[in-house]
């Protein structure tokens, strides 16, 4: 007997535009069921903070996820926009844990590594390989895509061992 689907929601965070994907791992399988990008803006940072916190409440009220998934900040060139991404961070994962659902962070490079294969990927490999993966009939934006493929690494991690090695022989996307 397989196990009920389960309802993963991907964030991509950020101060400007936060991505969100959701997709259901059932079987093996990922399916899309929604995608998108919050744009907030404004001059006052806690402004901005708050309308993704009332942005991702809005999407988890309406999917019902029953997991999260977000990317962990990386410390880039401008320590000042590291310390926005990470607050932007903050806001989304606030949104999630008010509603109890558990949360996993992935590096980037654990994300375009379990999407594309390399860890090193660039974004329009990620938006090539989340609508290959997921048969989406267009290109989402690069941080839906994004927030997609930080849902299905979090569906990826939940699957045994096994069905990677024997999803590795048929599809040559997988290496252990």
């Amino acid at each position: 007997m397989t196990p009920p689907a389960l309802r993963i929601l991907g964030i991509d965070p950020g101060s400007n535009v936060t991505g969100y994907g959701i997709v259901e791992w059932h079987g093996g399988r990922a399916t899309h069921i929604a995608s998108g990008c919050l744009r907030v803006s404004g001059d006052e940072l806690a402004a901005r903070l708050g309308m993704i916190f009332d942005g991702l409440s809005r999407v988890l009220d309406t999917y019902q996820p029953h997991e999260a998934a977000v990317e962990q900040v990386f410390m880039a060139r401008n320590p000042d926009s590291a310390l926005k991404l990470g607050q932007a961070r903050g806001a989304a994962i606030s949104a999630v844990v008010t509603r109890a659902v558990p949360v996993a962070e992935y590096s980037a490079r654990q994300i375009k590594l379990a999407v594309v294969g390399r860890g090193n990927a660039a974004k329009q490999q990620v938006q090539h390989m989340v609508t290959a993966l997921l048969k989406l009939q267009a290109t989402p934006p690069a941080d839906a895509a994004d927030a997609l493929a930080t849902a299905l690494c979090h569906a990826y991690h939940h699957t045994s061992p096994a069905v990677l090695a024997s999803s590795s022989r048929r599809r040559g996307r997988w290496r252990l």
